[in-house]
């Protein structure tokens, strides 16, 4: 794990990063602390922007997209950051009962108050936005787009039950006007995929889909498609790996190993996407040509 093994590939133990056809490793970025919680609890890639930011504990860091150097660091809350996004010109950040939403272009700010407990994860999609609280509830914020000045989500959010304990990760996939889907990820070691309508209350049409377990819990989720335009999910369990699976089978192709638990996964373009991990570390990744699931 160290890369100092000097048995070549007569060594028992694993070597590889990885494990599947369809997906390689660009780089490592490491911020040598020393002091504090490292874990990696966010990963965002603002639209147009040369610097790649991941959250820890109370601190953001900046990576340069050019050099893979630290560019800077910033205290942001005393509080302990859950999870962290961006989409377009939003970035949201995952505190103890509620979510800090900020609009940069248009300089705007809002406080989310949601169910008691930590965010342990976001999304957002649709002018929408999905909070997974420690409880197991789902929080959701419809949002309408003011185009002058002041964006703004509706309060108080309605709530999406179903998971046994903490929810650890969602991720939301949209098809136009059609469908849209939700997949939750759970400390009860569950992969609930929904499905609903796009209509007035999106919360009275739900029904479930697929169910993929494992032996061990569910941490994070990440999703994109690849180059023939075919559906990819990302899950990292407790067992210190990342599945990549097949949609909407959840067929496994892929594996990724990492030294801790990976607890932060986020998509970015031309076939990027990143995991950050307990260690600190921030792993890039990049998908192939084709991806194959020879591997699973």
């Amino acid at each position: 794990m160290s890369g100092n093994c000097g048995r070549g590939e007569s060594c028992q133990f694993l070597h590889s990063w990885c494990r599947g056809d369809g997906f390689s490793m660009l780089a490592r970025l490491i911020e040598e602390r020393h002091d504090g919680d490292k874990s990696i609890s966010g990963i965002g890639f603002p639209a147009g922007s040369d610097k790649l930011y991941s959250a820890t504990s109370g601190v953001v860091c900046a990576w340069d997209c050019h050099t893979g150097l630290l560019a800077g660091t910033a205290n942001v809350s005393d509080h302990r950051i859950g999870c962290l996004i961006s989409d377009e010109d939003w970035v949201f950040v995952g505190f103890p009962s509620g979510v800090k939403a900020w609009n940069f272009k248009l300089g705007v700010y809002h406080d989310l108050t949601g169910p008691s407990g930590q965010v342990n994860a976001l999304e957002f999609g649709l002018e929408t936005l999905y909070a997974g609280f420690e409880d197991g509830t789902i929080s959701v914020w419809k949002g309408f787009t003011d185009q002058q000045a002041n964006p703004q989500f509706q309060q108080p959010a309605t709530y999406l039950r179903g998971h046994g304990s903490a929810v650890t990760c969602l991720r939301a996939t949209i098809n136009g006007e059609l469908y849209r889907r939700l997949y939750s990820c759970s400390v009860d070691g569950t992969i609930k995929v929904k499905f609903w309508g796009c209509t007035e209350d999106d919360s009275d049409d739900i029904s479930l889909l697929y169910i993929h377990g494992e032996e061990s819990a569910a941490l994070a989720l990440g999703g994109m498609n690849d180059s023939a335009g075919k559906p990819i999910l990302f899950c990292s369990w407790s067992n210190c790996s990342v599945g990549l699976y097949e949609l909407p089978t959840l067929k496994e192709f892929g594996r990724i190993y990492s030294q801790k638990e990976v607890r932060a996964i986020r998509s970015g373009p031309e076939g990027l996407f990143f995991t950050g991990d307990a260690s600190g570390v921030v792993s890039v990744w990049k998908l192939l040509a084709e991806v194959t699931s020879s591997g699973a």
